[in-house]
């Protein structure tokens, strides 16, 4: 068997027998490849494993260059490491048994940096272009902007110059701004949404580089779109971790994810995440060789010491080190949250339907035009609490793209979207109403802003509604509750999208009496939702004696 593929399965057997360190979620890409082999012959498994096609994107890249470091100095050939020949096997080895076409139609590949990614992706662009055997091919390195978009095809242009014979043998041209084929009529061409057209692509192959810098999703959905009359097209995207989980990079990762769980089924999608397990202590060099395939080959132990240093004294360099370095996603520059321990107390199967006859208490924050209005609940049944929340937007907020994740949670009904400009408080005195009527609700918090005419209707119909107001005061202490509730794994949420990413947005400050409060760094950061969840847990954590309604004070103060 060829020697690409012996190196894959050693590195799969290994890391499933813990020899070589990998976190979970690279484990379950080896079970999956593992498992996959062994469906082979199945009734109900239409793939098998062609070693031979397995091998040929390995044997094309190691015949290229080094451009970069030591091994460019010392004119040396690209060597794959096991982990390389293991994502590149497996991705370019499954094919269809009867019509050969291959099975994988989209690649992620999540891995820190100065692990190898430039060279892999640029040698990948010149095996789509030249190597797979599509005529007419269409390769696009693929990226937002134009210099981004070049710094990967630069890389692929300067290994063609550099490898005159494989040009030569496949008949290769490079020009200053696309290599091209001309007897296969393929081309290979920088692509961003800079350019003056993204419509009209026949996409074969697409290297989507630092996928988690795409502030929108203009690009990879042009890619998406743009392989529709391929046979076998193949969109390989590879990032290191990033902080915008409202982005298109994370809804991918998402994605694979929920593959690597079995809870997602997709076959033409092929994911591989290297970071951290939960408890990793982010300045062990344990953890270091887990989040880093190529430790100790172009990732060096003296240098990530270094950078750990950097990251202990200097706190505003710790985010810095876990993305960049250990491939961790964080939240902003400066973190409230524990992103990992939130993560940890998502339950998919928490319906709020099992929760009725908990005490519920609720938190609104309400907004007209670009913020979201946020209607929360949150339950407690002895010490245990669960959270709920409902979301509100008007079109015109949707329709104007600040958030490329709107669309999809209005499709998937995790967003209500009212007609107009402004938000539909109807629609929200309506959910709210029909809430009290069937749940056992102790306190509904409000912030007065806006809130004038929705509350005077709610208070109207006898709901108890109080008034908080957004302070340190206020918000501080219940701030600090609802972190301690979800690293003790008290508190517990169906994994909702929209929550999660606002959680991820919250960034906070503490004050000389050690009072937080919760901001974001970006208009676009929304915290809508967590404003809401901190108000519902004000009531939830308030002395039975405090928080009275409305309706219990004197007629004036309640005027007032």
């Amino acid at each position: 068997m060829n020697s690409f593929v012996l190196a894959a399965e050693a590195y799969r057997r290994d890391v499933l027998a813990g020899t070589v360190p990998a976190c979970n979620w690279v484990r379950r890409a080896c079970e999956r490849q593992a498992h996959d082999l062994e469906r082979v012959g199945s009734p109900d498994w239409p793939w098998v494993f062609d070693a031979d096609r397995a091998a040929r994107p390995c044997e094309f890249i190691a015949g290229l260059p080094h451009l970069k470091g030591k091994w460019a100095r010392a004119r040396e050939l690209i060597r794959l490491e096991p982990w390389q020949c293991f994502i590149l096997t497996t991705v370019f080895g499954w094919v269809h048994q009867e019509t050969g076409l291959r099975r994988f139609r989209r690649a992620y590949v999540e891995v820190p940096r100065k692990n190898g990614k430039s060279a892999i992706s640029s040698g990948l662009l010149l095996y789509l272009l030249a190597g797979d055997g599509e005529a007419g091919a269409e390769v696009y390195s693929a990226a937002t902007t134009k210099d981004q978009a070049r710094i990967t095809f630069d890389d692929a242009k300067r290994m063609a110059e550099r490898t005159p014979a494989m040009c030569r043998a496949l008949g290769v041209r490079v020009f200053e701004h696309h290599l091209a084929v001309p007897d296969a009529v393929s081309v290979l061409k920088p692509l961003s949404a800079e350019g003056s057209t993204l419509d009209g692509l026949n996409i074969h192959g697409a290297v989507v580089d630092e996928l988690h810098a795409h502030k929108t999703r203009a690009v990879y959905d042009v890619l998406d779109s743009g392989t529709g009359s391929r046979d076998q097209p193949m969109i390989w995207m590879i990032t290191t971790a990033g902080s915008d989980r409202a982005g298109v990079c994370y809804e991918q990762r998402t994605h694979v994810t929920k593959i690597l769980q079995r809870s997602v089924e997709d076959e033409t999608f092929f994911g591989i995440v290297y970071t951290v397990d939960d408890g990793d202590a982010w300045d062990d060099p344990t953890t270091w060789a887990k989040c880093n395939p190529n430790f100790g080959v172009s990732v060096l132990e003296d240098d990530m010491e270094a950078a750990a240093r950097k990251a202990a004294s200097m706190p505003s360099a710790l985010n810095g080190f876990l993305t960049k370095r250990l491939n961790v996603w964080v939240n902003a520059d400066s973190a409230w949250m524990d992103m990992r321990s939130w993560d940890a107390c998502a339950d998919p199967t928490l319906r709020e339907e099992d929760w009725l006859d908990a005490e519920c208490f609720g938190g609104l924050d309400l907004a007209s035009k670009v913020d979201i209005a946020a209607f929360m609940r949150v339950y407690r049944r002895g010490d245990q609490y669960a959270v709920f929340g409902s979301y509100y937007l008007p079109e015109r907020a949707v329709e104007s793209g600040t958030n490329s994740q709107y669309d999809g949670w209005r499709r998937r009904g995790l967003l209500t979207v009212t007609d107009g400009e402004v938000t539909d408080y109807d629609r929200i005195e309506d959910d709210i109403v029909e809430v009290h009527d069937t749940r056992v609700v102790t306190a509904i918090g409000f912030d007065p802003a806006q809130a004038t005419q929705l509350v005077g209707h709610l208070l109207d119909k006898q709901l108890p509604m109080v008034e908080i107001r957004p302070t340190v005061l206020n918000f501080s202490e219940p701030m600090k509750e609802l972190e301690a509730l979800v690293l003790k794994g008290r508190l517990k949420h169906n994994g909702d999208p929209v929550l999660t990413w606002m959680v991820s947005n919250v960034v906070c400050h503490r004050d000389a009496k050690d009072n937080i409060y919760p901001r974001k760094e970006r208009p676009e950061n929304k915290i809508d939702g967590v404003v809401a969840l901190i108000t519902a847990l004000n009531r939830a954590i308030a002395p039975s004696s405090e928080g009275s309604s409305w309706w219990d004070k004197e007629p004036a103060d309640a005027a007032a």
